[in-house]
């Protein structure tokens, strides 16, 4: 959710009955200091931080949030034991989020309150195990007794049932929230992903840190590079510096890094998080109401 989600939409996912979390990968220390403080203005409701844990400036990162008074963080692309101890020393309820079975344990090793396992459909940044989600959530239920929550391609009520059903305990939704008048992402990159039809996205860079890219003239010149034979060092070169701010935050669709999740062909339009919350509850319901028919 890098440039996606800032207190406006972190504020009103938690007002509509979710838990939203502000993305602190596309932030500085300070810009994520006023966030949070804005994000307690607008909502009298529990929020969290998703922390990336390759973040630079890591352990400022942490001295804010636990300064701050933060309650809730979501740690992911790391290891969970370097930093889950001390945020929970601090009383902060720490989810970490994975992409297969083996990390799940090492997650529940490591004393996280939660595990957000994460499928090949997501959008950004994916494992390597490419473990699509109905498969990796029953894996992981296996795996853990902790508290699950599924990711990758949840954007729908019936896939929230669906998800339930393979054993999570609830459902974490990235693309339909980016894909709001709440997100923080420029209108052009939400229109360009809101009439995304199925296979407009592909999973790239894959020697670096595989992430599903929008298909554009930026998507085309990765897959070319990979196919002949890019080194990580090639690809660096060739991503550059700001390439998914200048696509997702500035609305650059020709030469922007453009990340979003598979599931963004089921997006009918833009829409308010109100919106999307009431949408996904009433399918929910809906499937659930014919489930229970069936038996």
């Amino acid at each position: 959710m890098v440039w996606c989600s800032g207190w406006r939409l972190a504020s009103a996912v938690s007002h509509a009955g979710g838990l939203g979390l502000l993305g602190a990968g596309s932030m500085h220390p300070e810009v994520l200091r006023e966030h949070i403080r804005r994000c307690k203005a607008a909502t009298d409701k529990p929020f969290g931080v998703n922390i990336p844990l390759l973040y630079p400036q890591i352990e400022e990162i942490m001295q804010i949030v636990a300064e701050e008074g933060v309650k809730i963080v979501f740690t992911s692309a790391g290891n969970p034991k370097t930093w889950t101890r001390w945020l929970k020393e601090r009383g902060i309820t720490v989810a970490h989020v994975v992409s297969s079975s083996k990390f799940a344990a090492k997650c529940e090793a490591a004393g996280v309150d939660a595990i957000v396992a994460e499928g090949f459909e997501a959008g950004g940044h994916n494992g390597r195990e490419e473990t699509t989600t109905l498969c990796l959530i029953p894996a992981v239920r296996k795996a853990t007794s902790l508290p699950l929550i599924a990711a990758g391609g949840m954007g729908t009520g019936e896939g929230v049932l669906a998800s339930m059903v393979l054993g999570a305990e609830g459902v974490q939704i990235g693309t339909r929230f980016a894909l709001t008048h709440e997100s923080s992402a420029s209108e052009a990159f939400k229109q360009r992903c809101v009439a995304l039809q199925e296979g407009d996205t592909k999973l790239l860079l894959k020697k670096l840190a595989p992430t599903r890219l929008v298909k554009n003239e930026f998507c085309d010149l990765v897959e070319q590079a990979e196919n002949n034979g890019a080194t990580a060092d090639e690809l660096r070169e060739l991503l550059g510096r700001g390439r998914a701010k200048k696509g997702i935050f500035e609305g650059d669709l020709v030469e922007g890094e453009l990340e979003i999740g598979q599931v963004s062909a089921l997006c009918p339009s833009l829409q308010s998080v109100d919106e999307v919350m009431t949408e996904l509850l009433r399918g929910f319901e809906q499937a659930a109401s014919k489930t229970y028919t069936l038996k």
